[in-house]
Parts: structure tokens; C-alpha cells; sequence
């Protein structure tokens, strides 16, 4: 008879009845968090020469996830982001067993208290006002392809959907009526609603005057009817992005991705004065700290900063200089 803390038996519940049927969350988090578990049994069956059906609780201990961590970096190459949302699903799990199985609390809160790595955050990229027209002027809209491409795009960073929230979209999401919109469902399947711009409302009024391909209700279709899928944006918006750059040199320095167009929109909306808050409810983040990373890459409005400060006037300065040993300590570190 298996004990009552086998780990399969853990794993079956946590995902069946804590992720599926509590907190019913997107297939995307359950893909996620799978693909986790999965290294980590491979990584346990290399290590311990078990099968991951007969693993107890006890042979997934701090030290033994701290080396899995560390397999991932040094193995397999992973980046401190990746590692950090591995462990983000494994202290999901440990919560989940901290009630399934009291009597492991000890060995529960030591994994639990393995920290995230910290990283240097990359600086956010993002096309200027003439990029972005360059590239929307580079579409050839005389073909229904061509249509669908700028119209799409223009949808895209007006509104700043993700792109799995953009070809996700149906005819009967949009709305052009007094406060013209989109609405889409984004990350946690949270729903929301984004506005659109004259100029996008009248390329989307043109654009479900057209012909509906094979019966579909998808927004943006592909030519069989069905729905687009995000290699086919990223490599129809990388070739008029190739076309654009012939007029457009800053375009040729630069790796455009659908998600760099949500970025594009952010900062429009940073610059013209929106509040991090409203960007943060526009984009559908989690947190306002995610929209602030916006501000730090902005130089233009580091520069708007830097031009309202006072030049300073007062006398010469003088360094700073410890009058104790624990002050000095700290100064030198």
C-alpha cells in the first residue's frame, strides 16, 4: 500500500481539485505548471533512481529542489526568470500539500522558504510614432491579406492587446457604437474592455464589411477561416516590418515582435500623460509595479524630469564621513 504522502497522489489532487475545480485557472497555468513537474520528476528519476510514481514527499526536500534549481541553470541553460517561475509552481504545490499533509511542515516551510533569484530587468523595447506608421504604411492594401494584416496590426498597437488576446478576438467582441471598444479575455480569464481610437474604429468598420471567410467568427482569420496562429503574426509582421525598414532606417536596428507593438501602446499612453493605474487596468496587468517598468525605460520623460530640476547652488561639498565603526563598515561594503 502506497503512504498517505506518495507524491503521485499529491500531484493528481493538487492539479485536479486545487487548480481545476477551486481556482479554475487558464489551460495556460496548467501547461505551465505541468511542464515544471515534469523536469522535476526527470530530474528526480537521474538523481534518485526512482520512478516519479514511487517518489514519498521526503525525496523532494529543500536541498534536493535547490539542485534542481540549479540542473536548470547550469544543464539546461535556463534564465534566472525561468528558474524563479519554476519555483513559483513547486511553492504553489508545497502550499497545496502544507494542508493535504501537516505532519511534513518542517520540511514544507524550508522549501517554501527558498528565495527567487534576483535579475537585472531588460530594458522594455518599443516603436516610435513614425516606426509604427512606417510599417502601417507598408502594408499593401489592396488584397484582402493586406487589409486583414494593417488592420490587425493597427488593433494591435492601438490597443495593446497580447497577441494570444488578438487572434483570440471574435466579430462579436468589437463594439462601434458610442464608446467604441474591444473586449477580450485576458490573463486569470479576466475580462476587460479597451477603447478604440477614431482610426481604428474606422479601419475595423471597414474591415467586418468584409467578407466572411468560410462562415467564421473569428476577428482576424487566417485564409481557411479558422484562427491565426502567433508564428503567423510574428512572420507577417516581421515582413512589412523588412519592407518598412527600406524607409524607416531605425527599423532595420530593431527586433520587432507583436509584443513589442503592446509595448508601443503603452508608451504612447505613458507620454501622453496616462496615469501608470489606467495603463495598468488598460493592459489587464496584475500590478502596478509590472506597468512601471514603462517609466524606466522612457528617457524622454527622464530627460522632462531632469530639465524641472533646480541646478544646485549651494557651497562645496563635502563626502560623506562615518563617526562609528559599524557606520564605517557599512560605508565600505
Amino acid at each position: 500500500m502506497k503512504p498517505a504522502c506518495n507524491v503521485a497522489t499529491l500531484i493528481e489532487r493538487y492539479f485536479t481539485e486545487r487548480l481545476m475545480r477551486q481556482r479554475n485557472v487558464s489551460p495556460n497555468t496548467i501547461a505551465s505548471y505541468r511542464d515544471t513537474f515534469r523536469l522535476l520528476f526527470t530530474f528526480a528519476q537521474a538523481r534518485l533512481h526512482k520512478f516519479p510514481s514511487d517518489l514519498a514527499l521526503g525525496d523532494l526536500d529543500a536541498p534536493f529542489i535547490g539542485a534542481f534549481l540549479i540542473d536548470l541553470e547550469t544543464k539546461r541553460s535556463a534564465s534566472a526568470e525561468t528558474r524563479n517561475l519554476r519555483l513559483t509552481a513547486i511553492r504553489s504545490f508545497f502550499r497545496f500539500v502544507s494542508f493535504e499533509e501537516p505532519a511534513h511542515s518542517a520540511l514544507i516551510q524550508r522549501v517554501l522558504a527558498i528565495p527567487s533569484k534576483r535579475h537585472d530587468k531588460r530594458q522594455v523595447h518599443f516603436l516610435t510614432r513614425p516606426e509604427i506608421e512606417a510599417i502601417l504604411a507598408a502594408i499593401d492594401r489592396t488584397t484582402w491579406l493586406g487589409r486583414r494584416n494593417h488592420t490587425l496590426l493597427l488593433v494591435a498597437v492601438q490597443t495593446g492587446l497580447r497577441l494570444s488576446e488578438l487572434i483570440g478576438l471574435d466579430r462579436d467582441a468589437v463594439h462601434l457604437g458610442a464608446g467604441a471598444h474591444v473586449r477580450c479575455v485576458g490573463k486569470g480569464r479576466k475580462e476587460r474592455t479597451t477603447p478604440l481610437t477614431a482610426l481604428a474604429r474606422s479601419a475595423l468598420q471597414a474591415w467586418l464589411k468584409e467578407p466572411v471567410r468560410k462562415g467564421g467568427a473569428t476577428l482576424f482569420p487566417n485564409v481557411h477561416g479558422g484562427r491565426l496562429s502567433a508564428d503567423s503574426v510574428q512572420s507577417l509582421l516581421a515582413k512589412h516590418v523588412q519592407v518598412a525598414a527600406e524607409s524607416c532606417a531605425s527599423l532595420k536596428s530593431k527586433r520587432v515582435s507583436p509584443h513589442v507593438l503592446r509595448h508601443s501602446a503603452a508608451m504612447e499612453l505613458l507620454q501622453a500623460g496616462v496615469d501608470c493605474s489606467v495603463i495598468a487596468l488598460w493592459l489587464g496587468h496584475e500590478s502596478i509595479e509590472t506597468t512601471q517598468t514603462y517609466l524606466h525605460s522612457h528617457l524622454a520623460l527622464k530627460e522632462a524630469a531632469l530639465a524641472k530640476l533646480k541646478p544646485y547652488e549651494g557651497g562645496k561639498r563635502t563626502r560623506f564621513r562615518p563617526n562609528d565603526r559599524l557606520l564605517a563598515f557599512l560605508e565600505a561594503l
